[in-house]
């Protein structure tokens, strides 16, 4: 199994900490960066994740902000450990840059939820509807066999995420119809659907299914939620990927996770429960693509 954690995500979580010291310390970022002969604009691409801290320059603030002991060791850990490669790096050929970085948000979160209505989230997708996904993308996006192979086989590696130890906590809402929308031969859409009933009986996944004869009230494109504490859990917040053709794009702010976060918790109220969902997907996996 693959190092567990992503870099991506530890350097936000450092840059958040650093700069609640230097608010705790009184400081502007200016004075801090005039106490280390660095450019102001140096402490601010620090604070805001946008370039990397290498750990000498953690211990640098460090000493500025007067921290010491075991939160000094905490800090210097994480920042050694935001200098390490995820796994998804090695895949960088075959992965678009806003991809590794969904993956690096799958890899930090504690749990994910995900509201789709076009395809099963890539976590519970088998080999060949993978596949499928990516070879209906080349109609429109051209891409050579070697790297379709490639996203499959890295695909296939984020879903052990749902057996690490403790495994990622994942939600699912799909719009009935994608139980319908057909990637590849029958024996593909059986296979999916199968995996798909099967991935909902473990005690990390919820699988629900909204109808299509449900008057539901959110009108709303595929988004995927992360979260990466418990509610007490301040230092990062939400954050939601919405999926363009081409690309992710991410969404921090707090208002607007909270809302989607709203619209995710309204969209699974109006949903079949688990259970009707599970065997709803059994129905269809019979009738549609026996």
């Amino acid at each position: 199994m693959p190092t567990p954690g992503s870099p991506t995500v530890r350097r936000r979580r450092l840059a958040v900490e650093l700069r609640r010291l230097r608010e705790a310390d009184g400081r502007t970022g200016d004075e801090v960066a005039a106490a280390l002969d660095w450019s102001p604009s140096k402490i601010s691409r620090y604070e805001l994740a946008r370039t990397g801290l290498k750990p000498a320059e953690v211990r640098k603030l460090l000493d500025v902000y007067g921290v010491t002991g075991h939160q000094r060791d905490q800090l210097l850990a994480l920042a050694d450990e935001a200098t390490q490669k995820g796994w998804w790096e090695d895949y960088a050929d075959a992965l678009p840059a806003e991809y590794q970085a969904f993956i690096g948000l799958e890899a930090e979160a504690r749990s994910v939820s995900h509201w789709h209505t076009e395809v099963v989230p890539g976590l519970l997708q088998t080999e060949e509807y993978a596949r499928q996904v990516h070879l209906g993308y080349q109609k429109v996006v051209p891409i050579p066999p070697s790297v379709v192979e490639r996203r499959v086989k890295a695909r296939l590696i984020r879903q052990q995420l749902l057996v690490r130890d403790p495994p990622l906590e994942l939600s699912v809402v799909l719009d009935e119809s994608v139980l319908f929308r057909r990637f590849g031969d029958r024996l593909t859409m059986r296979d999916q659907l199968g995996r798909l009933a099967a991935a909902s009986e473990l005690p990390n996944v919820t699988v629900q299914i909204l109808p299509l004869d449900m008057d539901h009230s959110i009108a709303a494109g595929s988004f995927v939620i992360f979260r990466f504490g418990d509610e007490r859990e301040t230092t990062l917040h939400d954050v939601v990927s919405t999926e363009l053709l081409r690309s992710e794009l991410h969404v921090e702010g707090e208002a607007e996770t909270y809302q989607l976060r709203l619209a995710f918790e309204r969209l699974a109220a109006e949903s079949l429960s688990p259970a009707e969902s599970r065997d709803l997907v059994v129905r269809t996996a019979r009738r549609l693509w026996a």
